[in-house]
């Protein structure tokens, strides 16, 4: 074990070495540039439509609003919770700073991952609307590209049991044991059966569950954490400088932290920025191909949402309760810290980490296992996928009892695996991007 652990932390390092965060940034940056801060400057607009969309009229299996719903189902875990926590324990604070990076050129990067899945979309044998980076990479890049889209979804069939699946179920498994004594076996098994309950039902059933579960476990996170932060407001300045300081000048030991070096805080940064909001790893773009739209551009700008919702809005309220606290120096990570850190500045603050994490996990181990059956239906055809959801559920269980450093190693490196034939794509098929952008403002205007 301790050499499949060596040999993973060696793929991680290198998968989420220069290259791939050049390549993460530089796509991001490219596309922000190419469209002229569209993602920015069109945010107020963009929720306009995403309300507008609750009443879709276009061709797709569920709403524009469901379709974000359920990618945000998908993103929206325990990156926000432990991912922040660990970023910071590893990387320091200033790991936010770059976390902050990550998703303002992550936004341009998911518009454009969700205006090529409904431009190149496909219906398949049942009817149903398909997409995602493997057939915008066969359809907009040709069959001479074939080899690309099979490394996508064959990286996403599997990298869907790390992130979407055990990695959730080790973590809420792991706070349910420390807050309340409950088996891990026990709740690895309730999980277990409701995720059976509803990945049965398909696809719009699960929209429709998303679309009732992730705005109503969004605002609760996002209240009780403003609660705290306004109740410490004067700290705030404090912690964003300290944000900043760290991100560029690297971040002494201090307690029982470490220490850590620019270069941790710009990785981890990056890493757990990319696990959060899965800009340009391609995940999304799955379930915004099944959206009843006929608009790619109108359904990029609700996609792009996602990031700015889940990182730059969620990630930061929990980093600054966590920098507010203090208790980022104790030594503790993941979902201890972060409960820590809540329980220390509100009553009973540790049980808002403890029902978010189960409802934040609940719903990407739902969200991710749309994006690993369409992976594996992609390789191996429909029949695959009764197998493959009977496999996610037997899954779920089993990691509830793994090591959780195995297991985010591991999420980490296929993760990587993932992002590097999208961003490929991406980078390709930019002008397409551009084009069917110009094109929608020139027949929109302002709108």
């Amino acid at each position: 074990m301790e050499a499949f652990m060596a040999l993973l932390n060696t793929l991680s390092s290198f998968i989420w070495g220069p290259f791939t965060l050049v390549l993460l940034l530089g796509v991001g940056i490219y596309l922000s540039l190419g469209l002229k801060l569209l993602p920015w400057r069109r945010i107020p607009y963009a929720f306009r439509q995403l309300i507008a969309s609750r009443k879709a009229t276009g061709d797709g299996e569920i709403s524009p609003f469901n379709a974000l719903m359920t990618a945000m189902s998908a993103t929206v875990g325990t990156g926000n919770i432990a991912g922040v926590a660990t970023a910071i324990f590893i990387g320091g604070p200033g790991a936010i700073f770059w976390m902050w990076i990550t998703a303002l050129v992550g936004m341009a990067t998911k518009y454009g991952e969700a205006v090529l899945a409904v431009k190149y979309r496909e219906t398949d044998d049942n009817g149903q609307y398909v997409g995602g980076p493997m057939y915008y990479i066969k359809n907009g890049l040709g069959a001479g590209w074939g080899w690309l889209a099979f490394l996508f979804a064959l990286f996403g069939t599997i990298a869907a049991f790390g992130i979407g699946n055990m990695v959730q179920s080790n973590s809420v498994a792991a706070a349910m044991y420390s807050n309340f004594q409950v088996e891990h076996h026990l709740t690895g098994g309730i999980i277990a059966v409701l995720t059976a309950l509803v990945i049965l039902g398909g696809i719009k059933r699960l929209g429709i569950v998303a679309g009732k579960l992730v705005p109503f476990m969004a605002l609760i996170y996002i209240a009780g954490s403003l609660l705290i932060i306004i109740s410490n407001f004067s700290e705030v300045p404090t912690a964003l400088a300290m944000i900043v300081d760290s991100a560029f000048n690297g971040t002494a030991a201090t307690g029982g932290f470490a220490g850590a070096a620019v270069m941790m805080g710009i990785q981890m940064g990056i890493a757990r920025g990319i696990f959060s909001n899965e800009a340009g790893l391609g995940s999304a773009p799955i379930a915004h191909a099944a959206a009843q739209t006929n608009s790619p551009v109108r359904q990029g700008l609700i996609a792009m949402l996602g990031t700015f919702i889940d990182t730059l809005v969620i990630c930061t309220m929990t980093a600054l309760v966590i920098i507010i606290s203090g208790v980022w120096t104790s030594g503790e990570t993941g979902a201890s810290l972060s409960s820590m850190a809540y329980g220390n500045l509100l009553p009973f603050g540790e049980y808002i980490i403890t029902f978010g994490l189960v409802i934040f996990a609940f719903t990407t181990i739902l969200g991710w296992s749309y994006y690993g059956e369409r992976c594996a239906s992609y390789l191996f055809g429909k029949g695959i996928i009764l197998p493959y959801r009977i496999l996610w559920i037997v899954a779920i269980f089993m990691g509830a009892f793994l090591k959780v450093n195995l297991i985010w190693v591991l999420a980490d490196v296929m993760n990587g695996f993932m992002a590097l034939p999208n961003l490929i794509a991406l980078a390709l098929l930019s002008p397409v991007i551009f084009a069917v952008t110009k094109e929608y403002l020139a027949s929109n205007g302002k709108n």
